[in-house]
């Protein structure tokens, strides 16, 4: 039985799902991922197929989709929250 590596639950739906990478300090958005995700705390997991299609999509046989831009906040803790 397949269990959550965070919450050790066992309880998880297969989804599509976005996520962004960070490649050598560039952050890379990959859109509609296969993936389980756990139903108690919501961690993903990909299949090691997955993983490798990710990792062989950001090293150089991918083509970009689409450009964003995206607001860049930093979380100072002198802010007083």
């Amino acid at each position: 039985m397949f269990k959550c590596h965070v919450c050790n639950s066992a309880e998880f739906r297969e989804d599509v799902v976005d996520e962004i990478f960070d490649i050598e300090g560039k952050h890379v958005l990959v859109e509609q991922i296969p993936a389980k995700v756990c139903g108690r705390c919501g961690e993903m997991t990909f299949s090691r197929e997955t993983t490798e299609r990710i990792r062989r999509l950001l090293h150089g046989e991918g083509k970009t989709k689409k450009t964003i831009t995206i607001d860049v906040f930093a979380y100072e803790t002198s802010m007083g929250f």
